[in-house]
């Protein structure tokens, strides 16, 4: 059988590093002085398995929500003698000054960190512990890095450091005296969102070797001071740096880049326009050149050929046949082009094996994959593109695609639009038309990502899209791995009183899908959750509203179904009003059959409950139950469920009725009429996991009535459902029990009937 899309297993290092994370204090740890976790003395971690546990804590951190972060696990890494950092990814806020501390006697070679809004000026000064052995160092979009931290108590001492880091770093005053001095094996430098205070230039003259500096989002004073490197540096991102004829002029000196990125977020923030002139001086001058990025950028028309004179034939790669003019003198095919926002991603012959733009599929994802990282902007707006692909015509890289936008998703789960879009993608590259070929890993990865979502918003857009994905899924069969969260969710969204219409629609939808056909133990835990309350405060909201929509019917049909065979959620909905309720529906909506049947099929399962069905002996509750028995409504379904109901109250036998009205005979007697009225042939509206609720009701004479609902139940299902029931009454004993009914002097001849019936029924089913 052959796999489907992302059906990939993950490595033994990835599963055993994930197990250690999640058990420390069962494998690697224990717990020390002051409740801080210390690495067990006999053990030496090797790099490799330290920077897997490093970089895989800060995934799961930011991607799972059930993962518990450690305040002290940096501090694991303290010790060079017993673990061994070289290569550390690390981002977000959640990363403090003090955790980089904690490893400053590692010989780190790369160091990366990603929109660290928490570090200060402090970490500045750890990263000079690192000088002698960093080769690749990314501060990319930390803000508050060149900045002493504020908002320090005005009297302190050396113990209360760490206190003040408990709250995110406030900016203070620029810190100068840091220097990248001493850094002599440094190569790779990003510096992405460098702050306008401080001086580029002045920063970076120390660093004599670099081979790859990033400058994204900075503003440049002056530009030949790029000139230092021109013998070496291979690779310069200068993407959103306002360019100027000056620049360009440096920039061609850099003779041996083979990667030069000069791109902008949009063509409205550009003042400076792509000349065929510039293309050609690039193309002419920088020989060693396999990348090159210029999305959005104003490109001027003689850039290309006209359309007339395009080569015929299919698309081709060979700069000779290429339709943007400087590129036909390129010696060989661009490994990577970026074209995104320009309209010369429109044309026939592009000379690149990759091309980011939004002409087609293609480029659309290798745009996603290109600047999801560090230009979330630019990938919000190609997953957007994504998103109409999928929507309106067909996604041919679906395994891609998915993975594109989870990824996306995971590393900006604080981005908003990235939520938005994304989620939205996600929608319809999970329905039914790509279904067939996602494997259960990465659907799975799919629910995970959305349920970070709606965790982190509660903004109305990414809460439907999150819901509208999760009813691409089998439910509850696909949702259970993660089915306290999913429900927990759900329920936090139908809380506020005055919902989105929409949104409080597919959440309910979501929550009756999920409580139906699962173990009573899954309804248990959700009733404790508040799923039974909350059911009932939209139905109080509906009711007050006077309106039977969806969200009314499904709320009922939803406690009908946490409450079957489950007594304590039956408990709840009797403590939370729900009889009430009930009665105000009947009166408020009384030719609403769907939720007359819903209403009925959840007292059924109250009925059930020996310890609760005293609470239904009134005479208000039994002459409605009573008066329901005329009920057409649905077929049979509620005159059924109404006297399932009486036959339950009817088989604690005559000694409990101590109401005067109505009499006991009375309603035996109108359960009678109401049964013989029914067609035995009649096709249901329901589903029996279990006949034991109905079972008890025969072997006994207390209620002959009660027997008599029971032994109908089982012929009509057996008779119209002989596959599925016949089976499982076999299984739960229902033959002997039948057995019983006409050994029974006190079973009525109809009785024995459909008793007789129903046992050859099963017979003949095998």
């Amino acid at each position: 059988m052959a796999a489907k899309a992302g059906d990939n297993p993950d490595s033994l290092m990835t599963l055993a590093t994930v197990f250690c994370l999640r058990n420390l204090r069962k494998t690697m740890c224990y717990q020390g002085s002051r409740n801080k976790l210390q690495l067990r003395s006999d053990i030496f971690l090797p790099s490799e398995i330290c920077d897997k546990l490093v970089n895989t804590y800060m995934e799961l951190v930011h991607t799972d929500s059930n993962f518990e972060p450690e305040e002290s696990f940096f501090q694991l890494f303290s010790d060079p003698r017993s673990t061994r950092l070289t290569r550390v990814q690390l981002r977000e806020d959640f990363v403090r000054d003090r955790d980089l501390e904690a490893i400053k006697k590692q010989d780190l070679i790369e160091l990366h960190l990603t929109y660290c809004n928490s570090l200060s000026s402090r970490s500045l000064k750890t990263l000079t512990s690192f000088r002698e052995t960093l080769v690749s160092l990314c501060l990319f979009s930390c803000s508050n890095i060149f900045y002493r931290q504020g908002g320090a108590p005005l009297a302190c001492n050396e113990d209360t450091e760490d206190d003040e880091e408990e709250s995110p770093a406030s900016r203070q005053a620029l810190d100068t005296n840091f220097s990248f001095q001493g850094f002599n094996r440094l190569r790779l430098l990003n510096l992405g969102g460098l702050s306008d205070e401080v001086d580029a230039e002045t920063l970076l003259k120390p660093l004599r070797s670099l081979t790859s500096l990033d400058l994204s989002n900075v503003q440049l004073l002056g530009t030949t001071f790029l000139t230092q490197w021109k013998d070496r540096l291979a690779s310069l991102v200068l993407y959103n740096v306002d360019l100027s004829e000056e620049l360009v002029s440096t920039v061609v000196e850099l003779v041996n880049l083979r990667h030069l990125d000069i791109s902008r977020e949009s063509r409205r923030t550009s003042k400076f326009k792509m000349t065929r002139k510039i293309l050609t001086a690039i193309v002419q001058r920088l020989l060693n050149l396999v990348s090159l990025d210029i999305s959005g950028h104003i490109m001027l028309d003689n850039c290309t050929v006209p359309h007339f004179e395009e080569a015929m034939g299919r698309p081709s790669i060979e700069p000779c046949k290429s339709s943007i003019y400087p590129f036909q003198e390129l010696k060989r095919p661009l490994q990577f082009l970026g074209l995104y926002d320009t309209t010369l991603c429109n044309v026939m012959h592009i000379p690149a094996y990759k091309v980011t733009g939004s002409k087609n599929e293609d480029q659309v994802l290798n745009a996603i994959e290109a600047y999801t990282e560090f230009r979330p902007e630019l990938a919000h707006r190609a997953i957007n593109q994504l998103f109409d692909i999928a929507r309106i015509q067909h996604c041919g890289q679906l395994l891609r695609a998915l993975q594109l936008v989870i990824a996306a998703l995971k590393c900006h789960k604080y981005d908003k639009s990235i939520q938005v879009t994304g989620s939205a993608a996600l929608f319809y590259l999970t329905n039914t038309e790509y279904r067939s070929d996602q494997s259960v890993r990465l659907r799975r990865e799919v629910i995970e990502v959305v349920l970070n979502g709606m965790e982190q918003y509660q903004e109305v857009t990414v809460q439907r899209n999150c819901c509208l994905t999760l009813c691409n899924f089998s439910i509850p069969e696909e949702l259970e791995f993660q089915y306290s969260r999913v429900n927990q969710l759900l329920l936090k969204i139908l809380e506020p009183a005055r919902q989105d219409e929409s949104i409080q629609r597919i959440a309910v939808h979501l929550c009756n899908a999920l409580v139906c056909q699962v173990d009573n133990h899954h309804k248990e835990a959700v009733g404790k959750m508040g799923f039974v309350k909350t059911m009932l405060n939209l139905i109080q909201k509906k009711l007050q509203d006077r309106m039977c929509d969806q969200v009314m019917e499904f709320s009922w049909s939803a406690l009908w179904n946490i409450t079957d065979e489950t007594p304590d959620n039956c408990q709840m909905f009797l403590n939370c009003r729900g009889m009430s309720l009930f009665l105000e529906c009947l009166q408020e909506f009384p030719d609403k059959q769907e939720l007359h049947r819903n209403m009925l099929g959840l007292l059924g399962n109250v009925a059930e409950v020996k310890a609760l069905r005293p609470q239904l002996l009134t005479p208000q509750f039994i002459t409605v139950f009573s008066n329901l028995l005329d009920s057409k409504a649905d077929g049979i379904e509620v005159s059924y469920n109404a006297c399932g109901v009486l036959s339950h109250i009817m088989f604690d036998g005559p000694d409990v009725w101590s109401m005067e009205e109505p009499r006991r005979d009375a309603v035996m007697d109108k359960m009678w009429d109401a049964i013989q009225s029914w067609d035995v042939s009649s096709r249901r509206n329901i589903n029996y996991r279990s006949f034991e609720p109905i079972l008890r009701l025969l072997p006994q004479s207390i209620s002959p009535v009660s027997q008599h609902w029971a032994t109908w139940a089982l012929y009509n299902l057996v008779s119209v459902y002989p596959s599925k029931y016949c089976p499982l009454l076999i299984k739960e004993g229902g033959v002997g029990l039948l057995e019983k009914v006409l050994e029974l002097e006190s079973s009525q001849p109809e009785t024995k009937e459909m008793a007789r019936t129903c046992e050859s029924k099963i017979g003949s089913s095998f």
